[in-house]
């Protein structure tokens, strides 16, 4: 055979009496090839040919698969009659009434001479059924030559059909030229041969078309063969290096090669281009459109391929050349491979002992078991290889025997398998020599909870392949393919408690989400909402535009396990949860989400200012996990309090105290509050302009001030309860046993008092302000207090927060933080603010 060094030097005599004898020099000559699915019936075959006649190719090669499924019918049909099974029969008439009813709807009039020939065709393959069925076996040579009958019958309907347009075209039937040996790694054309019998038929085939059975060829002893897997494509490659074409066209049913699976990875692109060795990389790791082998003969000779879809003509979709395109992302594409297992040889015994690595490799090889990838580390202690999952069974027994004596004598610890596993691809010309593309890959896949179990890279950094469980290879290939911007951040995003801060949130996300895709590279897809009675379950844009209508239509009753797990979908790479709530039986879950992954953001103060147990667990499972909890809008709503405080003690700063104004509510009224008229009436106004709770003694009982302290004591390390805190609330113990709208109406029973304490107040040259103050020493303390008239405290906007930290830095003129800290419009983007800051962190561009 003829190697591809010498192919050029095989082809060139014969060149000129390839092309047609009246065609001069530098002629163009395009092959191009359609696979099963563009040939799926009688319309996709008008498709063919009107995108074929549609081309100004001077001279046009067309090699042709079979139709849809048949190579697969034909093979099943094979061993169906080997096996004397009695469905044989009627499985062969089904087939040949599609091909013959395919000839009456391509052809109408003009089918006559073609069914005929299609019944002749048929009629040899029922004999051949049933020589089958008497030998009770499928013997070698006739199933190669029944697989390969798909084609033959496909190119002759494509080539009837444009004869039937009026076009000269010529057929040849690749067994006439091709000839093909077999050795170990795969088929070999003899490139000489082959070229010289295509010249002796070209010269009485000068017709500008071709149309060329794919798949089938003949041995070197004249015995029809096939080309193996993909081998439609290979044949065309082969093609169109005899005939010397400028290009190779495959057409498939997709726009190019894409960047994953779009199965997978609905957000995939199409490639624009790829170098052969991008395009065989992401083949050989799972992707469909093309297989290494089909481009060998191209390789060769620099024969460009532009892989393009027959149902969308107008896409260029993807050329594979030389080179690829250098000044996109070093990742060009990621490919996922199934159904594989990690087979573990490990011992101490192995290291530093020449010739481990060759005995495992020549067992392999002898089971006759591939190698997918290998992994070594540098201490030689284990070798790992992934290899496929129906040869785990046998590569295991192989290395057993092998290693036999190391085992029995304990030099070798012992050859684990794991199953259910896939390996991920990362693919790039541009990954060459560019620092940090392992470590985007590796940080990405960290991200999104996925375990790495075995690494691999060659030397060209063209590659890197992780092994990882099978479990989690989508949210990986979705996660990596993000990693890479080569699609947007996508985020998982489950809303519970739609009330006013929650439903402004939501109104906040509708209209933000289409810029942050196009501007941010980041999806955030609402899937889930639950109000404390009702869950809504749905899928991004479509939930978001009626989720109010579609929450109240529901039938689903409110439940946390059936929430989360839409939330925590395993085909999406991140999952967040929205708690808006101020529950504390939502607050029990946190430390459940955060262990799962899931990252939590809220402005409920229950979880940061509960139990300190409950605390610790919250934060021992985010820390175990790697998933955030973010908690800003819990204190000072959008305000960057929590922020700032740990800025202060992250670049070791020491907190002297804490003192603040909390409370919205408790600012707005004390900063109204100058006896003009009563304390009572005041509450009753803030009630009716929505600045209170809707009852008005949560916000006067001083307990959210109270908890608000303990979040920001506990950010600072001090391990404060709540019920250590000194709490002084405006309620007397009187209007606590009434119910909401009896202690609205008795409110005039706190005026005597708040109006002394103002007069007091006023008599000093003092305000009254509701203070929050925290030390150094754990001191915490929440209540009405006199403050000079020209403290900071004094002179606040009205519904402000203001923070004052003090610290060994900032202890002559303390930090404040001051500005609106209450109202859902504030609260809601607080939250969003945490909502972008988690997408920056999983690698958004903000």
């Amino acid at each position: 055979m003829t190697s591809f060094a010498n192919l050029s030097a095989a082809l060139a005599a014969s060149r000129q009496s390839i092309a047609p004898p009246d065609s001069g020099s530098g002629l163009t000559l395009i092959a191009h090839k359609f696979g099963g699915s563009s040939l799926a019936d009688a319309d996709c075959f008008r498709r063919v040919a009107d995108i074929l006649l549609a081309r100004d190719d001077a001279v046009q090669i067309t090699v042709v698969s079979a139709m849809q499924g048949v190579t697969n019918a034909l093979i099943a049909l094979a061993n169906a009659a080997a096996a004397r099974d009695p469905q044989w029969q009627a499985q062969w008439s089904a087939l040949r009434e599609r091909h013959l009813q395919t000839a009456r709807d391509l052809l109408g009039d003009k089918s006559g001479a073609v069914r005929v020939w299609l019944e002749a065709r048929h009629a040899d393959f029922a004999d051949m059924l049933k020589a089958l069925a008497v030998l009770g076996m499928p013997a070698g040579e006739a199933l190669d030559a029944i697989q390969g009958f798909g084609e033959v019958w496909s190119s002759r309907l494509l080539h009837a059909h444009i004869e039937s347009l009026g076009e000269e075209c010529a057929l040849l039937d690749a067994r006439e030229v091709l000839v093909v040996g077999q050795g170990d790694l795969g088929v070999s054309v003899d490139w000489s041969v082959s070229a010289a019998r295509l010249a002796d038929w070209r010269a009485s085939h000068p017709q500008r078309r071709v149309v060329i059975t794919g798949f089938i060829a003949r041995d070197s002893s004249g015995r029809i063969t096939t080309l193996g897997r993909n081998g439609s494509d290979f044949s065309a490659s082969i093609f169109a290096a005899l005939f010397d074409a400028r290009e190779l066209h495959i057409w498939t049913d997709v726009d190019g090669v894409l960047s994953a699976d779009p199965r997978l990875v609905p957000e995939a692109v199409s490639l624009d281009a790829l170098s052969y060795e991008e395009a065989c990389e992401l083949a050989y790791f799972g992707a469909k459109v093309i297989h290494p082998q089909t481009m060998l003969p191209a390789m060769a000779l620099g024969l460009p391929i532009f892989i393009r879809n027959t149902f969308n003509p107008a896409h260029a979709g993807t050329r594979i050349a030389v080179s690829g395109d250098a000044s996109q992302n070093p990742v060009r594409g990621l490919s996922l491979a199934d159904a594989l297992a990690i087979i573990n040889v490990e011992g101490a015994g192995m290291i530093g002992v020449p010739g481990t690595a060759e005995r495992l490799f020549a067992a392999l090889r002898d089971a006759k078991v591939s190698v997918v990838m290998i992994s070594q580390g540098s201490s030689e202690h284990s070798i790992c290889v992934v290899v496929r999952a129906e040869d785990c069974a046998r590569a295991e027994v192989a290395l057993a025997a092998v290693f036999g004596r190391e085992l029995d004598r304990g030099q070798m610890q012992g050859i684990s398998v794991t199953r259910d596993i896939s390996v991920l691809a990362a693919v790039g010309d541009g990954m060459a020599g560019a620092p940090g593309v392992a470590a985007r890959l590796f940080a990405t896949l960290g991200r999104a909870q996925v375990n790495v179990r075995a690494i691999a890279q060659g030397a060209s950094e063209r590659n890197i392949s992780v092994a990882l469980a099978s479990a989690d290879a989508s949210r990986a290939l979705r996660a990596a393919h993000a990693g890479f911007w080569l699609s947007a951040h996508t985020i998982s995003v489950g809303v519970i408690g739609p009330g006013n801060v929650g439903r402004t949130l939501l109104d906040q996300l509708q209209e933000a989400i289409p810029r942050l895709r196009r501007d941010a590279n980041l999806d955030l897809r609402v899937r889930a909402i639950a109000s404390s009675r009702k869950l809504v379950l749905g899928e991004g844009d479509s939930l978001l535009a009626d989720w109010s209508g579609q929450l109240a239509a529901s039938s689903l009753e409110a439940d946390f396990e059936r929430f989360t797990r839409h939330v925590h979908a395993q085909h999406l790479p991140h999952a967040v949860i929205i708690d808006c709530s101020a529950s504390n039986d939502v607050a029990e879950h946190y430390a459940d989400w955060l262990a799962a992954g899931i990252h939590v953001i809220t402005p409920n103060k229950q979880a940061g200012s509960g139990p300190i147990a409950r605390w610790h667990a919250i934060r021992d499972a985010r820390a175990s996990s790697g998933a955030r909890w973010r908690y800003e809008a819990t204190v000072g709503a959008g305000l960057p309090v929590i922020s700032t405080l740990r800025d202060l003690i992250d670049t070791g700063d020491e907190l002297t105290s804490i003192e603040g104004i909390f409370s919205g509510t408790l600012a707005w009224l004390f900063n109204r509050y100058d006896g003009s008229q009563p304390f009572s009436a005041l509450v009753r106004e803030a009630l009716a302009l929505g600045y209170t709770e809707p009852d008005p003694r949560d916000d006067l009982s001083g307990i959210d001030v109270a908890r608000k302290l303990v979040i920001l004591a506990r950010e600072a390390g001090q391990a404060l309860e709540l019920d250590q805190v000194d709490v002084r609330g405006l309620v007397p113990q009187s209007l606590l046993r009434l119910d909401k709208d009896e202690a609205i109406a008795a409110l005039e029973t706190i005026d005597a008092s708040l109006a002394g304490q103002l007069a007091a107040a006023k008599a000093k040259g003092c305000v009254l302000r509701y203070v929050a103050r925290l030390d150094s020493r754990g001191n915490a303390s929440v209540g009405l207090t006199e403050l000079p008239a020209n403290h900071a405290f004094a002179n606040l906007r009205l519904t402000d927060n203001v923070v004052q930290f003090t610290s060994k830095r900032y202890a002559d003129n303390p930090m404040i933080v001051q500005g609106p800290g209450a109202g859902r419009d504030v609260t809601a983007a607080g939250i969003f603010a945490d909502l972008l800051r988690l997408g920056a962190a999983l690698g958004a561009r903000l």
